[in-house]
């Protein structure tokens, strides 16, 4: 079989080609480069690439670096700055592998293939005959959520060979075949943006604008914040304020205020429902268009925890999850992930729109 293989210099990525070159398969490897915002290279990416090289010569594949730098700042980066700017909260790594890796990068090089490989962690399953995305074995690094914007035509063209590997198989795996990243530390923050700091990079964008940070129980003014754009509901680190722990739990777009509660277990912090908009279904319905209320399990942020819950369908593509037990930070432009009563089909994401605080 003909595979393309995204390679990010990381040990995941070494695993898969380690793995699928000693099965016999026909391996092409691409690395997606991604300059900085300010047209400048990223130093992060020379090493990763540096790494690629050792692995393609390891095994004496082709490697190829694709640029997609004006692709990912028009279609994920500007997305994340539209959305912080609204006060709401983005999650540019599902848009970079929806549009970027699986969009973009397919378009142009990964259709010449049978198939697309990555390191995510995550797999695929079945049933009656339609390609399913599916949890990962390891809870810790599933990255399913991280996936559950792609469409079907994509997942079709997609495998994840470390989805039936633990985190610390596939380290054991790349010490014993001696590969030359196999102590490399995971790579950590957003899709591409490598070293960047995030508050760095929005503040060069947005800029700072001073507001009030209001305890929400009694009114009172405990400080102030530099843009509402930098804090994200459920957030307890960063304020700047003492006596804590406090939680953002709420926020006033309009008025630029930041409303915060007192406490490791506020109940302001928690909420049980959540309204869904663009609601996306990856392999289509799994209930069928006459269903309106199912059992599930969701995420509404990274986590290797899955919720109960049951979710309605009310009209067009606006949903509403309800929790069977009080959720933390539930913050309107995330994605609430969806997945069936067991936690292992992956059935697809939408939009939170709404919290409701109790």
């Amino acid at each position: 079989m003909r595979i393309a293989v995204l390679i990010s210099g990381g040990v995941d990525s070494a695993v898969v080609v380690h793995r699928l070159k000693e099965e016999g398969h026909d391996l092409n490897l691409f690395y997606i480069r991604i300059g900085m915002d300010n047209g400048e290279g990223d130093c992060s990416a020379e090493e990763d690439i540096e790494m690629c090289t050792l692995i393609a010569r390891r095994y004496g594949l082709p490697l190829e670096v694709v640029s997609l730098h004006e692709e990912y700042w028009e279609n994920v980066m500007q997305y994340a700055l539209r959305t912080v700017k609204a006060g709401l909260t983005p999650n540019p790594d599902m848009m970079c592998n929806k549009m970027i890796k699986f969009g973009f990068f397919e378009q142009r090089w990964g259709k010449d293939f049978d198939i697309t490989a990555t390191g995510h962690y995550a797999s695929t399953d079945f049933v009656d005959g339609v390609k399913y995305l599916a949890t990962a074995v390891d809870p810790v690094k599933d990255q399913t959520d991280f996936l559950a914007q792609i469409s079907y035509d994509q997942l079709k063209h997609l495998m994840f060979p470390l989805g039936e590997l633990p985190k610390s198989r596939v380290r054991e795996i790349a010490m014993e075949a001696k590969l030359p990243n196999a102590y490399r530390k995971d790579s950590q923050g957003i899709c591409f943006l490598g070293k960047i700091n995030y508050n760095d990079f929005i503040r060069r964008h947005l800029g700072e604008k001073k507001g009030n940070i209001i305890e929400l129980e009694t009114g009172k003014k405990l400080g102030t914040h530099n843009g509402i754009w930098f804090h994200t509901i459920g957030q307890r680190k960063g304020l700047g304020l003492s006596g804590g722990p406090w939680y953002v739990v709420k926020k006033n777009i309009q008025d630029n205020v930041i409303y915060v509660s007192n406490g490791y277990d506020t109940e302001k912090q928690y909420g049980k429902i959540l309204h869904l908009d663009e609601m996306h279904f990856i392999s289509g319905n799994p209930w069928g268009e006459g269903v309106e209320k199912v059992e599930i399990m969701f995420k509404n942020r990274h986590s290797p925890e899955f919720i109960p819950a049951t979710l309605r369908h009310l009209h067009d593509r606006e949903w509403v999850i309800e929790a069977e037990n009080k959720v933390q930070g539930i913050a309107p432009g995330q994605f609430a992930v969806i997945y069936d009563r067991t936690a292992h089909l992956c059935y697809g994401s939408g939009v939170i729109t709404g919290q409701k605080i109790d």
